[in-house]
């Protein structure tokens, strides 16, 4: 079994519910690695398999997550989401 991330142990998120925090876990584990467009496409599927599992999150719930990933993560990984989230951008519904 893989170690907690430490974002998944910050106080932000505590009130969100596990499913959704090992669905991001899973997405900022799976992206590692990944060039862009590996990346874009894997974050599109994830997002249609969440859908299909009713996983959904409100958009108070996507700032706190985003913020908190962001404060955990390398520059070359913010780099990386931003660039990602500048060519595709979320309608607040995942």
């Amino acid at each position: 079994m893989t170690e907690t991330p430490n974002w998944m142990q910050d106080d932000a998120i505590k009130d969100i519910s596990p499913e959704k925090l090992e669905f991001l876990r899973e997405l900022v584990e799976g992206g590692q690695g990944k060039s862009q467009k590996e990346m874009m496409m894997f974050v599109m599927r994830s997002m249609k398999n969440a859908k299909a599992k009713g996983l959904t999150f409100q958009p108070a719930e996507l700032q706190v997550l985003m913020d908190t990933v962001r404060k955990y993560s390398s520059p070359e990984d913010l780099a990386k989401v931003d660039e990602l989230l500048n060519q595709h951008k979320p309608n607040n519904s995942i």
